[in-house]
C-alpha cells in the first residue's frame, strides 16, 4: 500500500510517499512559501537527484496539485498516476481530548478539529487546509487525521491537571496535552524492539531533543507524563522556546518593557531557548563551536540545558518507580554526543556508564551505555512519517 504523509504548515507543506509494506520512501518534498513570493517545491524520488522548481502558490490546494504532479511525472516521479496513492495520513498537531488515537477524517473528525483551532492557532487551521485541499484533489482516497497529541491521552490526571481553578480545565479544558506523540510512541515501541523487550512490561523515557525538545514517561507502553503543556512551550529549554518559567516573569516583564502579553508569548516562543540564554544561535552546534573557544554564556547555555533534561529524566524516573531504558532521538538527540554526555552524568548514582566510543555515533540506532550498566541508555532515531504511515494503514486497511 502507498501512503501519501502529509505535515502541512501555514505556509508550507511537506509531504512522503511510502510504500507501507517495504516501509520504503518512494518519494519525499517540501512546498514553501506558500501564499508568499518567491514559492517553490522541492521533490526527490528514489533513484533520482533532488529537483526544486520556484513557480507560484497562491494557496496549500495549488500546493498540493504541484506535489501530485511532482509524484506522476513521466521522467522523475515515484509513481504513474494518482490511482496509486492507496491512503493519505495528515498529521495534525492539536486533537485536544476528543482523539485518543488516528481517526478516519470525515465531517464530524474535521469539526471536532476545528474546535481545538484556539489550542493550537498557528498548526491546526494550516493542518484543516491540507486535509480540504487533498480531499478535494482526491476525493476517492480514505484520509486519516494523525494527532500530536493522541499518545499522551492515556496521562492520568495527576499527571496533566494544573493548579489552577478547576473550573478552567471545565470550561476550557486547560490541561496539559503533550506533543510529539507520533515521536514518542515510534521511539519507545522501536526502544522495546531492539532490546527484545516486551513493551506491556517495559519503563522508558524518550528523550525527544531537537528545535523543540520533549520527554515523556511510558509505562508499558502507555504515556503517563510527558514534558508539554496545553502548548508547546511548556517543558524543556529549546531552541527558540523558553520552556518552563515562573509565570510571574510574564507580567514582571510586560511592565518593565512596556509590551503586551502578545508581545511577551512572542518573547517566550521564538527569541528565548538557547538561542536567548546564549545570544549565539539555537544551532546546538554553533554553541558547541563557541563554547569550545571559551565563550561563557555558551558554555552556561549548555549547561543549563543539560540540567534541565536530566531534572525531567529524574522525575519520570520517580513517576514509574524505576526505569529500563533511557532513550535520545531527534535532531539534537540524534546526532549530538556532548548533550547526551552532559546529561547521563547525572545519573552515575544509579550506575549508568557511557561508552564513549559508542557514544560518537550521530543518527543511528545503537545502545550508548556500557554492558555493565543496569539501566539501557540508547539512540533511536525517529521517524514520524513512518509512524504516521504506520497508522494510516491500521485504519484504511
Amino acid at each position: 500500500m502507498n501512503v501519501l504523509v502529509i505535515n502541512c504548515g501555514s505556509s508550507s507543506l511537506k509531504y512522503q510517499l511510502i510504500n507501507s509494506d517495504s516501509k520504503e520512501v518512494l518519494a519525499k518534498g517540501l512546498c514553501e512559501r506558500i501564499g508568499i513570493e518567491g514559492s517553490a517545491i522541492t521533490n526527490q524520488s528514489k533513484g533520482c537527484d533532488k529537483i526544486t522548481k520556484e513557480i507560484p502558490m497562491p494557496d496549500h490546494k495549488k500546493a498540493v496539485e504541484l506535489v501530485i504532479e511532482a509524484l506522476t511525472d513521466e521522467k522523475t516521479g515515484a509513481i504513474k498516476s494518482l490511482s496509486e496513492i492507496d491512503a493519505v495520513g495528515h498529521r495534525v498537531v492539536h486533537g485536544g481530548e476528543k482523539f485518543a488515537e488516528a481517526v478516519l477524517i470525515d465531517d464530524d473528525v474535521i469539526k471536532a478539529i476545528e474546535e481545538c483551532n484556539d489550542l493550537a492557532p498557528l498548526h491546526n487551521p494550516a493542518n484543516l487546509i491540507g486535509i480540504s485541499a487533498c480531499k478535494a484533489l482526491m476525493p476517492q482516497v480514505k484520509m486519516v487525521a494523525v494527532f500530536d497529541t493522541a499518545f499522551h491521552q492515556t496521562m492520568p490526571s495527576k499527571a496533566y491537571l494544573y493548579g489552577i481553578p478547576y473550573e478552567y480545565y471545565e470550561k476550557y479544558r486547560v490541561r496539559r496535552y503533550g506533543f510529539h506523540g507520533t515521536s514518542h510512541s515510534f521511539v519507545s515501541k522501536r526502544t522495546a524492539e531492539i532490546l527484545g523487550r516486551d513493551i506491556n512490561n517495559f519503563k522508558v523515557i524518550v528523550c525527544h531533543l531537537g528545535n523543540g525538545a520533549s520527554i515523556s514517561a511510558v509505562l508499558n507502553g502507555k504515556c503517563v507524563d510527558t514534558s508539554m503543556g496545553l502548548t508547546p512551550l511548556e517543558g524543556l529549554i529549546m531552541g527558540t522556546r523558553s520552556g518552563d518559567i515562573d509565570p510571574a516573569i510574564i507580567e514582571f516583564i510586560c511592565k518593565k518593557e512596556n509590551i503586551s502579553v502578545e508581545d511577551m508569548n512572542t518573547i517566550l516562543n521564538k527569541k528565548s531557548g538557547v538561542l536567548g540564554l546564549s545570544g549565539i544561535s539555537s544551532d546546538f552546534r554553533d554553541l558547541l563551536s563557541a563554547s569550545e573557544e571559551g565563550n561563557k554564556r555558551a558554555t552556561d547555555t549548555l549547561d543549563t540545558y543539560s540540567y534541565h533534561v536530566a531534572k525531567y529524566i529524574g522525575s519520570y524516573i520517580t513517576a514509574m518507580n524505576g526505569v529500563d531504558a533511557i532513550v535520545f532521538t531527534a535532531g539534537v538527540g540524534e546526532n549530538n554526543a556532548s548533550v547526551r554526555k552532559s546529561v547521563m552524568e547525572y545519573f552515575k548514582y544509579l550506575g549508568i556508564e557511557i561508552d564513549d566510543e559508542k557514544n560518537k555515533i550521530r543518527g543511528e540506532e545503537i545502545e550508548i551505555s556500557t554492558e555493565s550498566s543496569p539501566i539501557k541508555v540508547m539512540v533511536v532515531p525517529t521517524n514520524e512519517e513512518l509512524a504516521i504511515c504506520e497508522e494510516t494503514v491500521a485504519l484504511v486497511k
